[in-house]
């Protein structure tokens, strides 16, 4: 039986068994319980009452954070020559064209966004398989093929996130940071779920919002009451 430290027991002991807590509470809750001398990613999982194999229950979206993730995005454009300079301006760390799909096919993929272009689309199709399972193949409906190259770039930097349910009905991602005040990752996540309220499915019966949790990297999860979060 692993032992237990006493930076996590001591976290256990601010958690009551069983208990769901309001959304400004559990953004609270997750600051005190975190023990790790980085600073931590705050992640939310939401159980929902779909079934994503059917095609009519599949939640998929985007949502900009008010107060962004946190992190550092680092963005390849995929452009042509024409958008070159507007992709620059607009803060992508890597912009060109064929030489980053040759760097691609030769398993590059240091790179958290892809942003194209619709022309460039069919150069991007043979390099799916690879792309794809990685969270990196562009989508116009996550916003990342566009010819408004400069201001999908703005938007992702400034914490615009694209998610979608999992084959298990939870849809996860980060909200913030730890170090981020207890106002702005409950900002944050009540952004994020009533993005996901907003999408529920027609077809989706029963309890839409089955669960919602709180945590940050490496802490316990902490249950929060959904009608707290969307006020």
């Amino acid at each position: 039986m692993a032992r237990i430290t006493k930076n996590k027991k001591l976290a256990l002991e601010k958690l009551e068994k069983g208990k769901t807590y309001p959304i400004g509470e559990a953004s609270k809750l997750v600051k005190e319980i975190t023990t790790t001398k980085f600073d931590a990613s705050v992640d939310i999982d939401i159980r929902l009452g779909v079934d994503p194999r059917k095609a009519n229950q599949m939640v998929r979206g985007v949502v900009t954070l008010p107060h962004g993730t946190g992190k550092e995005v680092k963005v390849l454009a995929l452009v042509t020559p024409d958008k070159e300079q507007e992709a620059t301006e607009a803060g992508a760390d890597y912009v060109g064209l064929d030489e980053y799909l040759e760097k691609i096919k030769g398993g590059w993929a240091d790179v958290d966004v892809i942003i194209t272009m619709p022309p460039v689309m069919g150069k991007l199709g043979p390099l799916g398989r690879f792309l794809g399972p990685r969270g990196l193949m562009p989508n116009p409906k996550s916003g990342t093929v566009t010819m408004e190259i400069g201001k999908a770039i703005t938007e992702i930097k400034q914490g615009k996130i694209d998610f979608k349910v999992d084959k298990y009905g939870i849809v996860h991602t980060s909200i913030g940071k730890v170090s981020f005040t207890p106002e702005k990752i409950a900002e944050n996540a009540k952004e994020f779920i009533n993005t996901i309220v907003k999408l529920k499915p027609a077809s989706a019966k029963g309890t839409y919002i089955r669960s919602i949790y709180l945590s940050s990297t490496m802490s316990q999860g902490i249950q929060i009451e959904p009608k707290s979060a969307q006020e």
